[in-house]
């Protein structure tokens, strides 16, 4: 990917442009970016080398969004066995991708979301009861970590269960934060291991770094003039609109 970017300057346009609007979404409501960069650049390198592509850029607006915010030991106290699971069976998610036709896992996930957000938009609420939180999170978890190794969008079912929580804004921001943290290093490793994070791959993504962390910049400082209630709805229109773009690009690869 490296050479092929240096080589092509309408490539190395593309790629700022892409990460720095997956960034602004990505500071506007708290996730997207994966899920954004990697759909788009996969048109033009291929779903492996994009899956790389995204790594850093995610794993430092990650740790950035995961540490600030003034609630880690809480939420790390409750939500650890959410995240061990998702991290657990992520390398199983990567395992099954070199096995899936291409797209397939895309469609689903796109089916998912959009099953998830037009009813919640409809004013369906899902919360989830104290007591089934513990068991609920390591389930939701465990889905959580196949679906981000398959697609490298660490989004479904996980951000549906931390709503169900009823976090409040920053602390789902927070907790969303970790959960895509950790599921970053996860992938990180399960790519190396099965042989598909090249150096070239590895370069490119450091300096893609730039433009997604100035995408966060912006998106963040937009969030400020929303209100809670518009977060939510925001959110979840984020989760639309990703389940919409997710589910023509899923067909597209499984017919390409």
């Amino acid at each position: 990917m490296a050479e092929q970017v240096w080589s092509r300057p309408e490539l190395i346009v593309i790629s700022v442009l892409v990460f720095l609007c997956a960034g602004f979404v990505k500071g506007l409501v708290g996730l997207g970016l994966p899920t954004i960069s990697l759909g788009l650049m996969t048109v033009f390198v291929g779903v492996e080398k994009a899956m790389v592509l995204i790594l850093w850029p995610a794993f430092l607006t990650n740790l950035w969004q995961g540490v600030s915010g003034g609630h880690f030991k809480v939420l790390v106290e409750k939500l650890w066995p959410f995240l061990v699971a998702a991290v657990s069976m992520l390398a199983a998610g990567t395992f099954i991708l070199t096995r899936l036709p291409e797209g397939a896992a895309d469609l689903l996930l796109g089916m998912l979301m959009a099953g998830y957000a037009i009813p919640s938009l409809a004013g369906v609420k899902f919360l989830i009861p104290e007591r089934s939180r513990t068991f609920a999170g390591i389930a939701a978890g465990l889905v959580n970590g196949i679906f981000s190794g398959l697609t490298g969008s660490y989004t479904v079912p996980g951000v549906m269960y931390l709503q169900a929580l009823g976090l409040k804004r920053d602390e789902l921001i927070q907790a969303m934060g970790l959960l895509f943290l950790l599921s970053t290093i996860a992938l990180a490793v399960s790519l190396s291991g099965f042989g598909m994070m090249g150096w070239q791959e590895t370069l490119a993504s450091l300096l893609l770094v730039a433009p997604a962390l100035s995408g966060v910049w912006f998106g963040q400082r937009t969030r400020r003039q929303v209100s809670e209630a518009a977060f939510r709805r925001l959110i979840l229109a984020s989760i639309l609109a990703l389940g919409f773009y997710l589910i023509p690009l899923g067909l597209w690869r499984l017919m390409h």
